[in-house]
């Protein structure tokens, strides 16, 4: 695949996600979030186990022992990362979810760096350095001159619960990187899915928050499932899917668009403002994240 269709699929990527950050902090306020994490993971797995029975059985029986234990082990990591970035936006703002996206990416790539030749490579590239530091100015410059961001938006309940997200996350891409040599996006996806839903659902029932779906309405949990799916779909299929083929360094500097795409959405679902300093700035974001991708 060349380089014009990666850009493509980051593309789809950014304005996808752009749009589930505000579907995930609609759905944080409305269901505890172990019943959140339990439904939509398990929705998300369901569709993802299907098409992997339908399309990828060849993969499903070549994975070894070794492979299984890595995906449990990846499955745990992304139970813990959703839960603690779940109540970290329950408590803060979509918004906020997206700029820690931005703290993410130094982090993500540091420690990319050290596991991996390629990516270690890739950060010495005068094009990335300084296509990244142009971008991540961008973003902090937009965000911060929003007119939706207020210093309400940061309690230190939420401020701890995302860094702690971001921080499971630049190891969970580690061991996404190292099985995805193995196996599809699609089966990884499916079977972390699945696996993190279970336990969410385990954890449910053990600490009784099961009994808030016995009086929620059958259209609101359908609708959580079909969050679900779309969430599994952008967040997980998809993320897994770049750092499988493009690697962590470059799915890190594409998370600095994320917060442009959910202030455009924002804007036109909410008819929340979008300031002219706003503009330029995402312009700049744009431009220091193709910089960076591109080739030397």
């Amino acid at each position: 695949m060349n380089n014009q269709n990666y850009f493509i699929i980051r593309s789809i990527y950014v304005i996808l996600m752009g749009l589930g950050f505000p579907i995930m902090r609609y759905m944080s306020l409305t269901f505890e979030t172990l019943n959140n994490n339990a439904i939509r993971f398990i929705s998300g797995g369901i569709v993802f186990c299907i098409i992997c029975i339908l399309f990828h059985k060849k993969s499903l029986k070549s994975t070894n022992i070794k492979t299984i234990i890595c995906l449990f082990v990846l499955a745990i990591f992304m139970t813990c990362n959703m839960f603690f970035f779940i109540n970290g936006i329950k408590h803060t703002s979509a918004l906020s979810g997206s700029i820690f996206s931005i703290l993410a990416m130094p982090l993500g790539i540091c420690v990319a760096s050290i596991f991996f030749m390629d990516e270690r490579n890739r950060i010495f590239n005068f094009n990335f350095l300084f296509g990244a530091f142009i971008s991540i100015i961008g973003s902090f410059i937009f965000i911060f001159n929003g007119n939706n961001l207020n210093t309400s938006s940061f309690t230190y309940t939420g401020f701890i619960y995302l860094a702690i997200a971001i921080s499971i996350q630049s190891i969970q891409n580690i061991i996404v990187k190292i099985v995805a040599k193995q196996l599809p996006a699609i089966v990884i996806s499916a079977s972390t899915a699945t696996i993190s839903g279970i336990i969410f659902l385990f954890l449910a029932i053990k600490t009784g928050v099961i009994s808030e779906l016995s009086v929620t309405s059958t259209e609101l949990l359908i609708c959580l499932s079909l969050a679900g799916v779309y969430g599994m779909l952008t967040g997980m299929l998809m993320a897994f899917y770049i750092v499988k083929t493009q690697g962590v360094t470059i799915f890190n500097i594409t998370q600095l668009l994320i917060p442009v795409s959910t202030a455009i959405f924002g804007y036109i679902t909410l008819g929340e403002k979008v300031t002219i300093i706003q503009a330029i700035s995402a312009l700049i974001v744009i431009a220091g994240c193709i910089f960076a991708t591109k080739q030397q």
